[in-house]
């Protein structure tokens, strides 16, 4: 009983800093499919609470940092302001559990001036739905005769 909780709170913070690790970590220590969803979840959210509330102080000491040795218009900022025009909140929401971290999507909302409502409610879907596909297909995947190799 110690031990999966230990392992719960393991995977719980390794999804508060990168998303993928709840579906990819709970199968393996054994847990079904809806606690592997509700600890990515949680994690997820949790970082997304505390960024959002903390964001613009965050970003502010990053920037005193940055500014000094990095140029504002790099070709990464260049692509996040694409995607903010091209999708606007929903895109970078759905896309922050594939290509950044809920970290990273947090402070990116958060930067364009998201009202915290609106993240909270983006990030919380995004959050559902991809943690609900991962968890239902890292199964299959291991499936594949090539990752079946890779295993063991």
């Amino acid at each position: 009983m110690k031990e999966s909780i230990i392992s719960l709170l393991g995977i719980y913070f390794l999804s508060y800093f990168k998303f993928i690790a709840g579906p990819v970590l709970a199968p393996a220590a054994g847990f079904g499919v809806v606690t592997t969803i509700l600890v990515t979840v949680a994690g997820m959210m949790s970082s997304v609470l505390i960024f959002t509330l903390l964001g613009k102080k965050f970003k502010e000491k990053l920037l005193l940092r940055i500014r000094r040795r990095k140029p504002i218009f790099t070709p990464k900022n260049r692509k996040i302001v694409t995607l903010w025009k091209k999708y606007g909140e929903i895109g970078i929401a759905f896309l922050t559990p594939l290509i950044f971290t809920p970290i990273g999507g947090t402070l990116i909302l958060v930067s364009f001036g998201s009202k915290k409502r609106q993240i909270y409610f983006h990030m919380l879907w995004s959050a559902i739905f991809w943690a609900t596909v991962f968890s239902l297909s890292i199964d299959q995947i291991l499936e594949i005769p090539f990752f079946k190799a890779l295993i063991g």
